[in-house]
């Protein structure tokens, strides 16, 4: 008889029989163990939940009140006789890998990652096991990412320009990760940062977690409209095209996403500027990632999974392509056009439509009020 899994795929997640717990699980579930606190990993009605310290703050802000136990990256948690350690995912804030033990069997469990460095999240750290179950939302070759500074240098030259035309900056990202990504790496030579709801208590949730920001200001009914054209204005997706982004007019609108890499992201997006920053890993991130891990296996859970799987098993990796529910958070990306079909198969007609990309996720919390 073959040897059970210690990790199985199951209809409310990946699931730990011998631990009798689940990561991830999109179920309510007795006891849940989350790698992070975006909407897709951390779902409400678990009974127990187990996370990083630093997403401690956001999952209640997000949740409510849950019973959350937290600990620091490389502390152990014994549940049935498997070993839980976490490891820095380098995704968001308290991003976590999950590593999974037992009897000498190893499986980790990346959650979503990257592997550049962006200066808020830890880094990304690869970790040995026999069996790694990866995401892969970038997983193609025209996904290649340039360093962060040429992105940023970029946005504050964009800044500049709009200062100096009488424009007010609006820049785009989702709540949880790329707001503060951007909020730490900005040049504030003029000024304020000032941030719509959704972002604001985010950061806040982050503070009381003992996260140190740059300052920011919310954006209230009370603001003043040309005290805040001023600075830079951080915005969610979810506020695109609505009355409160309206109110800062005339205002160039940028906004950052890996989506940005293909044509017709912007536009689709009514974007002034597109800016190709993301908190998931790039085609070569992925691969050397999973070669880092040294793994027997990898099973890819979300993204371009289909025609990834194809590519790893092409160069000697043992790859599967499995079925979850990951993948719809904030920068997940609405169905590509023909064009970009086009463009991501890179002559391929296989791939052209092997993929499945998932329709783009709101950010959770209150909007912002509008301003004076």
């Amino acid at each position: 008889m073959a040897k059970k899994p210690l990790l199985e795929f199951t209809d409310r997640g990946i699931y730990c029989a011998r631990g009798k717990f689940y990561i991830d699980p999109w179920q309510p579930v007795d006891d849940a163990v989350i790698t992070h606190a975006h909407a897709d990993h951390a779902y409400p009605g678990n009974k127990h939940y187990l996370a990083h310290h630093l997403s401690k703050e956001v999952l209640l802000y997000r949740l409510g009140e849950i019973q959350l136990q937290t600990v620091e990256y490389g502390e152990t948690v014994m549940k049935n006789g498997v070993v839980i350690s976490l490891y820095p995912a380098g995704h968001v804030i308290g991003s976590a890998q999950i590593r999974v033990e037992y009897q000498g069997e190893v499986w980790v469990v990346s959650g979503d990652y990257k592997v550049e460095d962006d200066g808020i999240s830890t880094p990304f750290e690869p970790v040995k096991c026999h069996h790694f179950i990866s995401e892969c939302t970038f997983g193609m070759p025209v996904y290649t990412w340039k360093p962060q500074v040429q992105i940023f240098e970029d946005i504050n030259n964009w800044w500049r320009t709009n200062l100096h035309n009488g424009m007010a900056t609006v820049l785009v990202g989702y709540s949880l990760g790329k707001a503060q990504r951007i909020l730490q790496n900005l040049d504030l030579f003029n000024g304020k940062v000032y941030t719509h709801g959704v972002i604001e208590n985010t950061n806040d949730a982050l503070r009381r977690n003992g996260v140190l920001l740059n300052p920011t200001e919310r954006i209230t009914p009370d603001s003043i409209k040309e005290e805040v054209r001023k600075g830079i204005i951080l915005a969610p997706p979810s506020s695109v095209g609505t009355t409160w982004m309206r109110k800062f007019q005339p205002y160039s609108f940028g906004y950052c996403s890996g989506w940005m890499a293909i044509r017709g992201a912007k536009r689709r997006r009514a974007a002034d500027r597109g800016f190709v920053l993301s908190d998931h890993a790039d085609w070569n991130g992925l691969i050397s990632a999973i070669d880092a891990t040294g793994c027997e296996s990898v099973y890819l859970t979300h993204g371009y999974t289909a025609s990834f799987s194809r590519y790893l098993n092409e160069i000697g990796f043992d790859a599967h392509e499995v079925h979850t529910l990951y993948g719809d958070d904030e920068e997940a990306s609405p169905q590509p056009s023909s064009e970009e079909r086009e463009q991501t198969s890179e002559g391929d007609e296989k791939q052209k439509n092997a993929d499945q990309v998932l329709s783009l996720g709101e950010d959770l919390g209150e909007a912002g009020g509008p301003v004076s």
